[in-house]
């Protein structure tokens, strides 16, 4: 007997669950609801295509409802929205091109409806000229608005993954972009400490940063402007306003239907993807999930997960025991010639929930710094007393992403700071070094667990006790002008042998250099004439790039 499954929603997930049931059942009978005119399309794409580097708007709908009809004998209906579930008697009320209504039974059900922007109540919100971003017609409607020569001037409002890439492609076209965010940072999948370097890429881009100041009011004389008032009173305006504060699950319709929701509206499941109604599924950005890391019930409103979401869903249809681990967050933008990845948890998260932590920096090359063009990176590893890989974050011009992905692995193979340094991974010198990032990471994180040079971080440093400890920089003098953390005593690591009897053996010395590596040394010459020492991990380097503070009113 075949079965009746209905999809509620086209894009990612409901496309994917669509597309695999088919290949598993030629008899199943498959309709997809979706309230826009769209499906499976590249929403990651959506910034681009208005930015220009994406010219041709076709290629952002990955499969149309003519496609998906004729290839996978799928019964997609556009400009249709699930308005009602009857999950009783297992039958969706729908409303086709926002009028009439009528009623579909089904035999399993997967809710797809994906998550729609944040819109606050604010005064002056419904300006003509305040649009957010979340599917084609807005990004036609923000496109023709681009486009117009009397926009000279942007402000993005919040400073998350979509937010930074419009303020990016925005800026690449000409405009003069301010990017708003309440919180103290961009980006919260990344830490504090390392956030600035993606901050300092944007200003030096010609972004100007307002961070901590959130939008109070909107408000303006004409349709043509808007007058932005942030909570501080800083007042500035803009010939367009893109709102990019965050996504809501689209969860609504389901208020009465018996399905249970999360706290913020989001869809709950198990394993298998199914709810608590029988036969009804959900997937995607609205639904709760459990984090890899550390298990807790979170959100991750990425296209990955979705995708593989509704590969699961329709497997479990099927008669398939699939399931769903998991997400872990893995991440990754680009903000000009910069590239910032994550994957797993961060510090603020790990704090928050009480997991103790321990977490190094590196800056190692892309490639062997003989070889021409290699770039510097930063990867940041977090990790427990165990060793195990807790997360990681990393930026640099060339070769982040692929670094994030070993690092994504071995934290989805549950692996070790120990596995790291013995990954053999691929080297030749226009591709890596002998000792690639990873490994680098992984001997740092090692020597500090074992001991054999502990760590500390920009903490320690601003917390530090003057009375019991001692700041020694062991760069060059040369280096030690250009710039130096305050109160610390320049011994260069080549006199340092020579010049011991200079320390205060009473005192814990903090040793930094400029990346980290002649701060390891003289550790390991330290302690084992008796001092007790650590090394700033990832040295001046790092020290000087969490300082930096955006120009906020330039």
């Amino acid at each position: 007997m075949s079965k009746k499954v209905i999809i509620v929603g086209g894009v990612a997930g409901g496309a994917s669950a669509a597309t695999r049931l088919r290949r598993l059942d030629e008899r199943a009978e498959i309709i997809i609801i979706e309230r826009d005119e769209y499906i499976s399309y590249a929403n990651c794409g959506l910034p681009y295509y208005i930015g220009g580097t994406i010219q041709e708007r076709s290629k952002l709908l990955v499969q149309t409802p003519e496609m998906m009809k004729k290839r996978s004998r799928i019964d997609v209906r556009v400009n249709s929205e699930a308005v009602k579930i009857n999950t009783l008697d297992r039958i969706v009320t729908i409303q086709q091109n926002g009028q009439e209504t009528y009623e579909e039974n089904y035999d399993f059900l997967i809710l797809s409806p994906g998550a729609k922007p944040i819109r606050p109540s604010l005064e002056g919100i419904d300006h003509p000229r305040i649009l957010s971003l979340r599917n084609i017609p807005d990004t036609d409607r923000l496109k023709s608005m681009v486009d117009l020569d009397t926009v000279k001037t942007v402000t993005v409002i919040g400073g998350g993954f979509i937010g930074v890439e419009m303020a990016e492609v925005l800026t690449e076209r000409g405009l003069k972009v301010t990017l708003v965010e309440a919180a103290p940072h961009i980006l919260a999948p990344f830490d504090d400490d390392v956030v600035p370097i993606a901050e300092k890429e944007m200003q030096d881009h010609g972004i100007r940063l307002l961070l901590g100041d959130p939008v109070a009011k909107f408000g303006s004389a004409d349709d043509n402007t808007v007058e932005i008032t942030l909570k501080s009173g800083y007042t500035h305006q803009a010939d367009l306003v893109v709102l990019a504060i965050g996504v809501a699950p689209d969860t609504a319709f389901l208020q009465d239907s018996g399905i249970k929701l999360g706290p913020k509206g989001h869809i709950l499941v198990n394993e298998h993807l199914q709810t608590n109604c029988d036969g009804v599924y959900a997937v995607g950005d609205a639904i709760e999930i459990s984090d890899w890391v550390t298990r807790i019930q979170t959100a991750v409103p990425l296209a990955g997960p979705a995708n593989k979401q509704g590969r699961i869903a329709a497997d479990h249809i099927a008669g398939l025991p699939s399931r769903y681990a998991g997400a872990q967050g893995t991440s990754i933008l680009k903000i000009f010639g910069l590239t910032a990845a994550s994957t797993g948890s961060n510090e603020r998260t790990l704090r928050r929930l009480g997991i103790p932590y321990h977490a190094a920096l590196v800056h190692p090359g892309s490639h062997a710094g003989y070889y021409p063009g290699a770039e510097p990176l930063t990867l940041k590893l977090i990790y427990d007393d165990q060793g195990k890989v807790l997360g990681a974050q990393g930026f640099g011009y060339d070769g982040v992403d692929k670094r994030i992905d070993v690092l994504a692995t071995v934290i989805r193979l549950k692996g070790t700071i120990h596995d790291l340094t013995e990954l053999e991974l691929a080297y030749a010198p226009p591709y890596s070094s002998a000792k690639d990032p990873v490994n680098m990471a992984g001997f740092v994180a090692q020597n500090d667990l074992n001991g054999m040079s502990p760590l500390i971080h920009l903490t320690d440093i601003h917390d530090r006790d003057p009375e019991s400890t001692m700041l020694l920089d062991v760069r060059s003098p040369q280096e030690y002008a250009t710039g130096h953390i305050s109160e610390a005593v320049n011994i260069p690591l080549d006199e340092l042998r020579e010049r011991i009897q200079e320390l205060d053996s009473s005192k814990k010395l903090l040793v930094y250099c400029q990346v980290g590596f002649r701060g390891y040394t003289a550790v390991r010459i330290l302690r084992q004439q008796g001092f007790d020492v650590a090394n700033l991990t990832g040295g001046y380097k790092y020290y000087k790039a969490a300082s930096f503070t955006p120009d906020k009113y330039v």
